[in-house]
């Protein structure tokens, strides 16, 4: 999708039908809703690292298309607020990472002429953070009354029952088996969070390709080792 003056692709993985939505299926169910035009200022989205909250704003995005744009304000932090002009044109604005830029003074003055911009034009706008609103140390009064306005999700995290279900989900999305045993064995031999788990599935799906091997406990194993 086109990103403006920004130089940015959307994760392939970063879809709605990869994200398994275990106690979060309100807030996917607005994502969705969001993305398909409707009327709305937004929402704020909030949690823990690693809990899915930038899957679900480029899977927006990528729902969305031409009419969106996705802004990681953690990567683009250094890059000045003045990449943000223009961007009010957009039906849907994601704002990742909304904690990275909060209490300086030049970011919070542009990114409240963008909300009022967006808002006021009856366009909608998504925000991600690891804090709720009134936890985030935004300083400028105005924009964090303006942000107040949205409506709020704290995205829930997953059970290890949940975890080897979302494990079993991204994998079929990459065309792999995982089978409960195998993923079990994982959770047992990994870091829990989310992010670590992928990240060792995407090595996995690498060495079986490689190999021509099932994901078994033994091949795991072996790659483990």
């Amino acid at each position: 999708m086109t990103q403006m003056a920004l130089p940015l692709r959307l994760a392939d993985h970063a879809v709605f039908a990869s994200y398994f939505m275990a106690g979060n299926e309100t807030l996917v169910a607005m994502l969705k809703d969001l993305a398909s035009g409707a009327e709305a200022q937004g929402c704020w989205v909030w949690g823990a690292p690693a809990t899915g909250k930038t899957h679900l704003l480029q899977a927006a995005c990528e729902r969305a298309g031409d009419r969106s744009v996705y802004v990681p304000l953690r990567m683009l932090g250094a890059a000045g607020p003045e990449i943000l002009e223009g961007l009010a044109s957009r039906d849907l604005i994601c704002l990742d990472d909304m904690g990275e830029i909060a209490g300086r003074a030049d970011w919070e003055a542009a990114l409240f002429a963008l909300c009022n911009e967006v808002l006021d034009a009856g366009r909608s706008l998504v925000v991600a953070a690891a804090m709720s609103p009134r936890e985030c140390p935004i300083a400028l009064p105005d924009l964090q009354s303006r942000l107040a306005r949205l409506a709020t999700f704290k995205v829930q995290e997953l059970d290890d029952g949940e975890r080897i279900g979302a494990l079993q989900l991204r994998a079929r999305h990459r065309g792999l088996e995982l089978p409960d045993d195998t993923a079990k064995y994982l959770l047992s031999r990994s870091r829990r969070d989310m992010a670590s788990l992928y990240e060792l599935l995407d090595k996995l799906d690498l060495e079986a390709l490689r190999a021509q091997r099932r994901l078994t406990i033994p091949f795991v194993r072996e790659v483990l080792s």
